[in-house]
């Protein structure tokens, strides 16, 4: 289930460079399209999200956090997306994404049981 969630992150981010530029771009329809693929995505890394919840024996206060970080990056996400189909500043957005990311990454594959690095 991991390796689900891995690929749904990375599909998320992809898609949301993809959707941005051509938002840009003046190319709204193949924007909305591909913004409505990438809302699929959050349902697939919220159900494996949600599964590797499960598989944990104890929840611990990073678990809480990195869950949180997840749903701020997702809702960044969605916002920048939005506010790029807009034509409204993104700045902030931008920032907090990067943030949530890093923040859900680093204890996703450091800090909790699950993750990969030892």
């Amino acid at each position: 289930m991991a390796h689900l969630h891995i690929t749904g992150w990375v599909v998320a981010f992809i898609l949301l460079f993809v959707v941005t530029s051509f938002y840009q771009s003046g190319k709204a329809k193949t924007g909305k399209i591909l913004h409505m693929i990438l809302r699929l995505d959050y349902l697939i890394i919220l159900f494996s999200g949600i599964t590797l919840f499960f598989q944990y024996s104890s929840i611990s206060g990073e678990l809480i956090i990195k869950i949180l970080a997840g749903l701020w990056a997702i809702a960044s996400i969605e916002m920048i997306t939005v506010k790029t189909n807009k034509d409204k500043p993104t700045k902030a957005w931008w920032i907090q994404f990067v943030i949530a990311a890093l923040l859900a990454i680093i204890l996703g594959f450091g800090r909790l049981p699950l993750g990969v690095l030892p």
